[in-house]
């Protein structure tokens, strides 16, 4: 009895090992309580993923960024007038809840015409009663002319091929035979080649800004009358791009001389490039700045979004510099010292997306940031046309408490919402983006975004996705790949 009393545990170790199990039991408890809120946030956000898909895929754009791929449709002016219509009916609504509040609102009839330039050049064309018709029908007298009624219409010259003959008369001495003298022969961009410059410029024009593929322009000028070649574009774009390098380099001097410059990049594929798979990704750099009117815009091909190129591209600029969130630009901000902006836009764009899967007919936080940054833009457009200096005094008056505002419910909603969520890496972006985006607040001459890099980016970008044509090149130099 003894000893079957000394092998049976005591009270103490019972509550000892109760204790551990109930620890066990908590610990398991807790790791599934974790596990089930990370499934439901994994669920949560492939739930929002499969929304935005379909928005992208089915819904329509928000942004007037981004370009509407129903306007490189077959059907594009039946779509046109049909959003014309839409929209009058709109207009229509508005103009009828609206006519007590604002009843001097004017608004364009659908079918306006819109003011022709004053800038355009006229050409007169006099339309006259015939000679019968000029005289009183009672007693005979000849008509006098008492004024006129003029109408416009717009007009356009099509595109004609033509050659220009340059003839250089020889001139020689009968008596005495010495020597022969003859006019100097007009410079020419490519001196071997029959191309003009005006023709040059009109290909790449065509090529690199409104995304036309050499084939299809060898096609249009054969039906012209001119049978040129697509290699022979293609040969004439690599050394036009080559004569011209000495230009791109002086505008880059002027360039890297501005105060502030805008950066942005985009994907590009390249079908033959040495040592690189046809299907690896390249990128395609722009770099705008300078004062208005003299602006400079400038395309660099490089086959690597690393830092280094930001880098090469921008050498030892020391002044302002503003971009997207993409972190390859820390390093020459740092090197160099730059005052590194971000953009509003793209802050914008993830508020937008979480806006875009919450709950049909409610209103969250997306929906007060996105309130409390078009207030920003608002105060930005009243300051377009101020001095640096002024805008600033502007943006410390009303500008300022808005980003205050802003960042008391930022710091209170990272703590609230799940950071996998839209709604959480839309907080976390702007949260991470922070120093970059108020950067504005204290130099009147930084912009609230990157659309002008954007904006300038575009064509290519359409070029691209339409056209999906490669390029080989830099595109400063203006070479000349492959059609895909």
């Amino acid at each position: 009895m003894k000893n079957a009393d000394s092998s049976s545990p005591t009270i103490p170790q019972l509550e000892r090992k109760l204790a551990a199990a109930d620890a066990e039991n908590a610990r398991l408890l807790a790791l599934m309580e974790k596990k089930e809120a990370q499934w439901e946030a994994t669920k949560q956000s492939l739930f929002e993923q499969f929304r935005l898909a379909l928005e992208r895929q089915f819904g329509p754009s928000t942004e007037k960024y981004q370009v509407d791929q129903k306007d490189l449709l077959i059907n594009e002016a039946e779509v046109a007038v049909d959003e014309e219509d839409g929209d009058t009916d709109a207009a229509d609504n508005e103009a009828v809840d609206n006519t007590a509040a604002e009843p001097s609102k004017k608004r364009r009839s659908r079918g306006g015409r819109v003011a022709l330039p004053p800038e355009l050049p006229r050409v007169e064309v006099v339309h006259e009663l015939p000679e019968a018709a000029r005289h009183c029908q009672d007693d005979g007298t000849a008509l006098t002319v008492i004024g006129e009624e003029v109408s416009e219409e717009l007009h356009v010259v099509p595109a004609r091929v033509e050659v220009i003959r340059h003839v250089r008369h020889k001139y020689a001495c009968r008596t005495c035979e010495d020597g022969v003298k003859i006019a100097a022969a007009p410079a020419k961009l490519l001196p071997k080649s029959n191309a003009s410059a005006t023709l040059l410029a009109y290909v790449a024009t065509a090529k690199y800004q409104d995304a036309l593929p050499l084939y299809r322009q060898s096609q249009l000028f054969a039906r012209h009358g001119a049978e040129i070649p697509r290699n022979t574009l293609a040969r004439w774009m690599v050394q036009a791009g080559e004569r011209i390098a000495p230009l791109i380099e002086t505008l880059r001097h002027h360039l890297l001389t501005a105060p502030l410059i805008h950066m942005d990049e985009t994907t590009l594929q390249v079908n033959q490039e040495a040592d690189r798979k046809a299907s690896a990704t390249s990128y395609m750099w722009v770099q705008r700045g300078g004062p208005p009117g003299q602006q400079v815009v400038l395309f660099d091909y490089d086959a690597s979004r690393a830092g280094r190129v930001p880098v090469r591209l921008l050498g030892d600029y020391a002044g302002r510099l503003v971009t997207d969130g993409y972190e390859g630009y820390a390093e020459v901000v740092r090197r160099n010292g730059i005052t590194h902006a971000g953009c509003w836009a793209h802050a914008r764009r993830k508020f937008v997306e979480a806006q875009k899967v919450q709950p049909k007919g409610k209103t969250g936080k997306a929906d007060w940031a996105l309130n409390q940054i078009r207030k920003l833009y608002s105060l930005e457009k009243q300051a377009k046309t101020l001095d640096p200096e002024v805008r600033q005094a502007l943006r410390d008056q009303k500008s300022r408490p808005l980003i205050n505002q802003l960042r008391q419910w930022l710091d209170k909603s990272l703590t609230q919402v799940l950071p996998k969520s839209a709604l959480g890496k839309a907080l976390h972006y702007l949260d991470h983006q922070w120093p970059r985006l108020t950067r504005f607040l204290d130099d009147g001459r930084i912009p609230l975004d990157n659309n002008a890099a954007e904006n300038a980016i575009r064509p290519f970008v359409v070029g691209r996705n339409y056209a999906q044509s490669s390029i080989m090149c830099s595109c400063a130099a203006g070479q000349e790949g492959q059609r895909r």
